[in-house]
């Protein structure tokens, strides 16, 4: 950002110094997993984004189950900011509804203290790339969080959950994977892959709250295609 700095102040309250001196306090920064309540859908593939939420609670030791705009969440404080963790409870369909309510409720700008964590079929599981702006694709929770803000101007995390396909398998037209795959149980070693990732994904997410998407991006995204 052109003619600013960044500081902490006394009480460790994240600010921006502009090119007149003056000092504006910065918000909380909002994070949101997309996913589906309820514990038959807990391992599943298309809850990947409430399994990055409850990764980055427990590492920052904070448990996420306060109930508010139709959201389970919690409040922690990561490089000095405060930080909103949240599951909306709204079923993945209508996650839209949940970030607008959780947006308005902070005072939160969702083109800058915004992060939607989902998954994502296309990319294979073990991976996951971080992206600034787009289209939601097929993703109904993507969808729905675009048509609730208005905008498709909203960061997004996205941790790949799609089966690794031998190349013979794409060549003969194999089939993608659907509603079942996303919806059922994770195998134990599908699962070994993801709690790697998530640690990952945790220390991204740090990343972008700490430097910004930009760096988060060139760190990340880079070595995933390594």
């Amino acid at each position: 950002m052109s003619g600013t700095a960044e500081s902490d102040n006394a009480s460790g309250q994240k600010s921006l110094a502009g090119a007149s001196g003056s000092r504006v306090a910065l918000g909380p920064f909002l994070i949101v997993g997309l996913g589906n309540p309820g514990p038959e859908y807990q391992w599943t593939p298309h809850n990947a984004g409430f399994m990055a939420i409850d990764r980055i609670a427990r590492q920052e030791g904070v448990v996420v189950q306060n109930r508010l705009c139709r959201a389970v969440t919690a409040s922690c404080r990561i490089a000095a900011r405060k930080v909103i963790l949240a599951k909306p409870e709204t079923f993945m369909n209508l996650s839209g509804s949940s970030v607008a309510a959780l947006i308005r409720e902070f005072e939160v700008d969702p083109a800058r203290d915004l992060l939607v964590i989902h998954d994502e079929l296309d990319f294979v599981l073990g991976t996951f790339k971080i992206r600034e702006r787009g289209s939601p694709a097929g993703h109904n929770g993507a969808r729905s969080v675009t048509a609730a803000l208005g905008t498709e101007e909203w960061l997004r995390l996205r941790i790949g959950v799609g089966p690794d396909l031998p190349p013979e398998a794409i060549a003969a037209g194999g089939r993608r994977p659907g509603r079942d795959y996303l919806l059922s149980p994770m195998r134990k070693a599908d699962l070994a892959v993801m709690d790697e990732v998530l640690d990952k994904v945790a220390a991204a997410t740090r990343r972008i709250i700490q430097d910004g998407p930009g760096p988060a991006m060139n760190e990340f995204n880079r070595k995933d295609r390594e």
